[in-house]
């Protein structure tokens, strides 16, 4: 019956085009994989052996490294930019929170999406979820710029608070 439950998800999985692992999805690549919208930052995997629990299903532990493979491919590829010319901040996550909603088994293709929803002067909330055959986890996180040192708050640069608005739909919260 595994057997059988395996190939009846490896032949849905297979449908529509390949995905490319590990390398930023455009939008229609994503909107092909069922997503609801396109996120700025989208990121396919396959779940790996090393991933499940004694139940044979991936273990809690792993979506959150899916989740921050995402994140950091977000910051790396579309933050860090708007930084050239000064230090480097730290990224510090503050507090984040899951929830699962429906188990995934080995070998099953998924897809971790990365995006602001809000911001502040120092710190942003990102909007994260994992893709496959559906909806099945989500992670909000607060994450905070710190200084190189780590001693204070880093602002965020203006350009970067404006990128959050045009192409995360972001709005600024009020403190």
């Amino acid at each position: 019956m595994a057997i059988t439950l395996r190939l009846a998800l490896f032949l849905v999985y297979r449908r529509g085009m390949e995905l490319r692992y590990l390398t930023p999805l455009t939008a229609s690549e994503q909107i092909s994989q069922g997503l609801d919208q396109a996120k700025p930052m989208a990121l396919a995997d396959r779940v790996r052996f090393s991933e499940l629990d004694i139940l044979r299903h991936v273990n809690n532990k792993a979506y959150l490294g899916w989740f921050e493979t995402a994140r950091v491919s977000y910051f790396d590829r579309l933050c860090a930019k708007h930084f050239n010319g000064l230090p480097a901040p730290r990224s510090v996550l503050r507090n984040a929170n899951v929830h699962y909603r429906r188990e995934m088994v080995l070998d099953e293709p998924y897809i971790t999406t990365a995006r602001v929803i809000a911001f502040r002067n120092t710190s942003y909330v990102m909007e994260q979820q994992i893709w496959s055959g559906g909806l099945r986890a989500t992670l909000e996180a607060v994450m905070v710029l710190r200084s190189p040192d780590g001693s204070a708050g880093y602002p965020l640069p203006e350009t970067l608070k404006q990128q959050f608005i045009d192409i995360d739909g972001a709005r600024p919260d009020q403190d």
